[in-house]
């Protein structure tokens, strides 16, 4: 799988209602379902956390359950698919899924559900992953 596919995944979830800890499409995602549904879409089983807090003082572990969910670590450009994790206060983290540079899917707790954000993001990124891609031989 590609990471254009996760993209498109994500972007399919655009209007899905939000709920915290949310895994259900009938009932709403959060950032983390948004990112376990879009892997599911793709046939990648997602290894992501169930039980957190909103707000936390660390990062869930975060590279542990990226690479069980088959993300690698990514740096330099931001490219469709990628998935980024955004420290939006001292003590809150978030997962959005890029569908391009500046162009980023995410489960938006104010707006309560999962929306498209076009242009930069507000907040410092704390950790950025790709899909990691088969080798098809």
């Amino acid at each position: 799988m590609s990471g254009t596919a996760l993209a498109e995944a994500a972007h399919a979830l655009v209007g899905t209602r939000f709920r915290l800890q949310g895994r259900d499409l009938s009932t709403g995602l959060d950032c983390i379902g948004v990112l376990a549904a879009s892997l599911d879409a793709v046939g990648k089983p997602a290894a992501l956390p169930f039980t957190y807090r909103l707000k936390t003082l660390g990062a869930c572990d975060a590279e542990s359950w990226a690479s069980a969910s088959g993300l690698s670590q990514a740096s330099g450009a931001v490219i469709a698919g990628d998935v980024l994790l955004a420290q939006i206060s001292p003590c809150q983290f978030h997962l959005l899924i890029a569908l391009g540079q500046e162009s980023f899917v995410h489960a938006h707790a104010g707006l309560r559900g999962v929306v498209r954000h076009d242009g930069a993001l507000p907040w410092p990124i704390a950790g950025h992953w790709r899909l990691i891609e088969e080798d098809p031989f």
